[in-house]
C-alpha cells in the first residue's frame, strides 16, 4: 500500500509594500484558490487582539440593518489596530459572528465591495459563524481581529 499523498504547503508573501516581513499567505500546493479569505497565514512580531466588535460609532449609535453595520464594524477595527501602529495588512485572522447566514450570503458582492473599500485586497485567514443572537440585541454582526505586527 502506497501511503497517502500530502499537500506541500506554498508560503506567499503578503501582496502589500508596505508590510515588508508581514504576514504570508500560506496555500497548499494543489487546493484551490480561496475567494475573500487565506487558508491561512504565518507573521512574526506584536500581536493584537480585538474583542467583538460590533458597528456602533463613536457616539454609541448602531445603524439599522446588515451592510451598514459591517461597514462600520470594519472601520472600527481599522481604528483599533491603527492605535496599536498597525493597518489592514497586518491582519491575520477575522472571525465573523452573524445573526443570519442568509443575510450574509445574499449580500456577498456588497460585503466584498465593503471590504475592499475599509481593508484594501489584504485577505487574512477567516471564519463565519451563525449565532442565535449578539450581546447588543440590534447588532446584526460582530467581528474578532487577530493581527501581527512586524518588530
Amino acid at each position: 500500500m502506497n501511503p497517502p499523498k500530502t499537500p506541500t504547503l506554498n508560503v506567499v508573501p503578503a501582496a502589500s509594500p508596505k508590510t515588508s516581513g508581514g504576514p504570508q499567505i500560506l496555500q497548499p500546493s494543489g487546493w484551490p484558490a480561496p475567494k475573500g479569505y487565506a487558508n491561512g497565514m504565518a507573521a512574526d512580531g506584536r500581536i493584537i487582539v480585538t474583542g467583538g466588535v460590533i458597528g456602533w460609532d463613536a457616539n454609541g449609535h448602531l445603524p439599522e440593518g446588515f451592510i451598514p453595520q459591517v461597514k462600520q464594524t470594519l472601520e472600527n477595527i481599522a481604528a483599533i489596530l491603527a492605535e496599536g501602529d498597525a493597518g489592514p495588512t497586518h491582519l491575520v485572522r477575522l472571525t465573523w459572528y452573524v445573526v443570519d447566514m442568509e443575510e450574509y450570503l445574499a449580500n456577498l458582492k456588497m460585503l466584498g465591495r465593503i471590504y475592499r473599500d475599509v481593508f484594501g485586497p489584504h485577505y487574512p485567514a477567516m471564519a463565519l459563524v451563525q449565532v442565535v443572537r449578539l450581546v447588543e440585541k440590534a447588532a446584526r454582526v460582530e467581528i474578532e481581529a487577530t493581527a501581527v505586527v512586524p518588530r
